[in-house]
């Protein structure tokens, strides 16, 4: 898949570079792209909430760098509207320097001043403006700037962010102390990597991207460090299907797992691959689930594989398995799992799969197409790392969970993230309406089904990643986030995967 600039992510040192390229060396000085900035998150101010050009009010807290040279030129496009705009200043404007200095005097001379950061602070403008810290900061937020940001978040009011919401990381997005929660970010240049990622959704609100008239050739200096996966560039890879096809054309998938209790899992999984698409579906379970899961889903051949010996003979023919769904950890599930890693099948394993591979890592060793889709807690068991490490560098954490497994990582939730060998991808749809029970179980069911129909490891976590979470948004929008099942995204994701092959 390839990328645009609209779905490219890049690091904070990575956008510092675009910067440095677009003023050096393409002779756009820094004030300019300050002023474009400013002129960017003016107008999506003055879209976002009309309020401001009757009557309203906009109160900017500017910082001391960049970020804060961005504010006094919002300031100052409100002052020529007349737009009232109260600046609340981190630092004396005074001691600004170079285009941060010369946005202040700007605002200076169009009559503005400012009022220095007190505690005591009132908000009360129409929006905040969020100018203090920009893409550099790296350690906690402390001081006053932690006070604002409280104070900013207290305040109930609607808040804008300047390129990133102060106090979020723009490589991790994790929040550094505190950082400030916005209803929409208007972000320049290149779009930063953590603003999608972990706490980055909730504190970004709505994402708007402002080139600034950058021209391409500055972002030839740089290979963006992940890609959003979007609609146009997945329809490319998904094609119809021959008028001559039939179901061997489209792959055996072999779903395994269902002990004792919980049946149900391998169940979801094998029914979400059956409406993907595949040819056909086994699925390989205790005994006692076979009758329910053929009345349940009776195109899916349920097979009972109590011992190794039952499974053996199930791997033939396959074109892919998933395993993990319901799996266990007892002696059964770590027979079925060491059975299946024995044999050259393409494998994708969840849930339990990685809980005993966590515990008995001889069990696994590097491989080719395998696929593994961890959460944060299976992925802190599996790399030995405490939760909060996991969640604090998503990005860091998914490459190491690739090297583990040798082929494709799939880190989940909010921007989850899909790690090959080569390339990053991160999927910012989906809500937290899915975060309940069985929505890793239907997702290695609709990754597996795509890997079996012979679509390569990489493409396959991408898509299936995208159209669940795409499937649970629809769910969301149509009845509310409270209350999705599951199994309420299998026809969903059947009918945007046949959009996509342009069959919907």
């Amino acid at each position: 898949m390839g990328g645009s600039l609209s779905h490219s992510l890049y690091t904070a040192e990575q956008v510092r570079k675009l910067d440095a390229e677009a003023i050096q060396n393409h002779r756009i000085p820094g004030i300019e792209l300050m002023k474009r900035a400013g002129q960017a998150v003016f107008d999506a101010a003055l879209k976002g909430w009309p309020a401001l050009g009757r009557g309203g009010s906009l109160q900017v807290f500017c910082g001391a760098g960049n970020n804060g040279g961005d504010g006094y030129i919002i300031a100052a496009l409100a002052r020529r509207r007349y737009i009232p705009v109260r600046v609340i200043a981190l630092k004396d404007p005074n001691l600004l320097k170079g285009d941060a200095r010369k946005a202040w005097e700007r605002f200076h001379d169009l009559g503005g001043h400012f009022e220095p950061w007190s505690p005591d602070i009132e908000i009360n403008g129409t929006l905040v403006i969020d100018a203090m810290l920009g893409t550099g900061l790296s350690g906690d937020v402390k001081g006053d700037f932690a006070d604002a940001i409280s104070l900013i978040n207290r305040s109930g009011r609607p808040v804008m962010a300047v390129d990133i919401p102060s106090g979020l990381s723009a490589d991790t997005g994790s929040e550094l102390g505190e950082a400030v929660k916005a209803d929409l970010t208007v972000t320049f240049i290149g779009l930063k990597q953590g603003l999608y990622t972990s706490a980055g959704p909730r504190c970004c609100g709505r994402v708007q991207f402002a080139r600034l008239n950058v021209p391409d050739s500055v972002y030839k200096c740089e290979t963006p460090s992940a890609q959003l996966i979007g609609e146009q560039e997945l329809s490319s890879q998904v094609h119809p299907r021959r008028r001559d096809a039939h179901k061997g054309d489209h792959g055996h998938l072999l779903v395994v797992g269902g002990d004792h209790g919980m049946g149900g899992a391998a169940l979801m999984a094998a029914e979400a691959a059956m409406r993907c698409g595949v040819g056909l579906v086994t699925l390989a379970t205790r005994a006692e689930h076979a009758m329910a899961a053929m009345m349940r889903c009776p195109e899916v051949m349920a097979r009972r594989a109590n011992t190794s010996a039952e499974l053996q003979p199930l791997l033939k023919g396959k074109s892919a398995v998933v395993i993990g769904p319901g799996l266990g950890k007892d002696s059964w599930g770590k027979e079925l799992l060491q059975t299946v890693l024995e044999s050259d099948l393409p494998v994708l394993m969840d849930a339990d799969a990685l809980n005993i591979i966590s515990e008995s890592p001889e069990l696994y060793k590097v491989r080719q197409q395998c696929v593994i889709t961890p959460h944060p807690g299976e992925a802190s068991r599996l790399l030995g790392k405490p939760i909060a490490d996991i969640i604090h560098d998503r990005f860091q954490s998914v490459k190491e969970l690739q090297v583990l497994c040798g082929d494709v990582a799939v880190l989940k939730g909010a921007g989850s993230l899909i790690q090959s060998e080569n390339r990053t991808d991160l999927c910012n749809a989906g809500n937290p309406g899915m975060g309940v029970a069985g929505m890793g179980d239907v997702l290695s069911g609709v990754i597996g089904a795509l890997i079996a129909q012979g679509h390569d490891t990489t493409l396959a976590a991408s898509l299936g990643v995208w159209l669940h979470a795409c499937a649970g948004d629809a769910c969301a929008q149509a009845d509310g986030e409270r209350g999705i099942a599951a199994t309420d995204l299998i026809p969903v994701i059947r009918q945007k995967l046949n959009y996509l092959a342009g069959q919907g």
